[in-house]
């Protein structure tokens, strides 16, 4: 096929950009509507209302939300039976995901001013948390893992899982990988009806704290809807990547790369930058040589007609500053010395150094998260963590002297913004009374 090129000296080249890297979560009025009136069933009708909805949507009929779920038991024999590769295969996984995000967890601390005054941050982790998983055609084991394991990291005290099983039919991949991750409940339940029961409890599920994972359009909008209600982590645009490309490794590599993530769905974008144009030629080329090659050819071949482009910059200069321009989910680093050129970089999700470095190793198994921003949000956001399960308390301990030194400082202020019984309330322990 034939692939969108674009030149950064040509004029016109920012708008082409603009045009071309857009992406808005679009509020379909039909999805809202559908989502708001679901989420609102939930509410009202609990359990009762799930059961209706799997049935009518996952084609799933129960007598009760229990014959739904699926405990730990459960998702350990899933584990057990699944063949040893593929368990042998999570596990190293897990494993290096694990190890990356005990890195993260922050700690509490404090600290004493002169007068004894004692100030800290106390950090506790999230008590409930509700993983959404895709089910049907779209199973990922290992977003699994990418959710629940930052979460047990964090020091959550359970996890719960939805996922939808249309006809009955659960992936076991999906299974195992929750009981390597240390889920506690999972319910065969989806859609914004699985969003609305975690986000405001029935009678068989709990309520939880935060709720993340990537989902549907219904999903999207029912993680919106109750965002306030609970948490959540984000709401995902198409998958990105964006390569900077030096001509030192091979073109099939950098297309399959480009591919990887165009292979998605149609409105993934898949974009290769360089100063070289006969690099860009010979990726091309190599793009059109593998196309008819891939599973998913008729996917990759709409994502890249309608979102994906060749660039060519003046220089590796210029093209780090259009990667911080576009701000991409997952973007390869793809030089000869990438270490050189990191320090230029300031706006992605993840970013792989050097022509060993494919994304697809980093969805799976590298060990940092896959859950990343997306729509040029890594402008302004970070990648799921470790972090994104713990709060933040501040403590304050004010000592004699600092009620007297504080206190005045406070009152002071107080009566500047016109609150009179702020500044009494200060002032009340100026005295000397213990």
């Amino acid at each position: 096929m034939k692939m969108r090129r674009l030149r950064a000296r040509d004029p016109g080249f920012e708008a082409a950009i603009e045009g071309l890297t857009r992406y808005e979560a679009a509020q379909d009025d039909a999805v809202e509507s559908a989502a708001r009136d679901i989420i609102a069933a939930v509410r009202a009708r609990g359990d009762a209302a799930l059961l209706e909805y799997t049935a009518r949507f996952d084609r799933l009929e129960a007598a009760s939300v229990a014959e739904l779920e699926l405990g730990p038991d459960a998702l350990a024999a899933a584990l057990d039976a699944i063949a040893p590769d593929e368990a042998n295969a999570l596990r190293a996984a897990a494993e290096r995901i694990r190890r990356f995000h005990e890195r993260q967890r922050a700690e509490s601390w404090q600290y004493a001013d002169a007068d004894g005054t004692q100030l800290g941050q106390r950090i506790t982790p999230l008590e409930r948390v509700g993983i959404y998983v895709p089910g049907g055609k779209a199973a990922y084991p290992s977003s699994v893992l990418m959710n629940a394991i930052p979460a047990k990291v964090a020091g959550v005290s359970e996890i719960v899982m939805v996922s939808p099983t249309p006809g009955g039919s659960r992936n076991p991949l999906v299974l195992a990988a929750a009981a390597l991750g240390g889920v506690d409940r999972m319910f065969a339940v989806g859609g914004a009806q699985a969003v609305a029961a975690l986000a405001y409890g029935t009678r068989s599920v709990p309520r939880v704290d935060k709720i993340v994972g990537p989902g549907n359009a219904y999903v999207a909008a029912a993680k919106r809807q109750v965002f306030g209600q609970v948490g959540i982590d984000m709401i995902a645009g198409p998958s990105e990547i964006l390569v900077i490309g030096d001509g030192s490794t091979p073109a099939d590599w950098v297309a399959l790369d480009l591919f990887s993530q165009a292979e998605h769905d149609e409105i993934a974008q898949a974009i290769l930058v360089s100063p070289d144009a006969a690099y860009l030629d010979a990726v091309e080329a190599e793009i059109a040589r593998l196309l008819p090659t891939l599973a998913r050819r008729e996917v990759v071949t709409a994502s890249l007609a309608a979102r994906g482009a060749l660039i060519e910059a003046r220089d590796l200069d210029e093209a780090c500053a259009i990667a911080n321009r576009i701000a991409p989910e997952h973007l390869e680093l793809s030089v000869a010395d990438p270490h050189v050129w990191l320090p230029k970089l300031k706006n992605a999700g993840a970013i792989f150094l050097g022509r060993y470095s494919s994304e697809a190793i980093g969805d799976y198994c590298a060990g940092p998260n896959h859950v990343l921003p997306t729509a040029g949000t890594a402008r302004y956001s970070s990648p799921l963590g470790v972090y994104d399960f713990q709060k933040r308390s501040s403590v304050i301990e004010v000592s004699r002297g600092g009620a007297v030194s504080l206190g005045r400082l406070a009152a002071t202020l107080a009566r500047g913004e016109g609150l009179d019984a702020h500044a009494r309330s200060a002032e009340a322990r100026l005295d000397e009374r213990s």
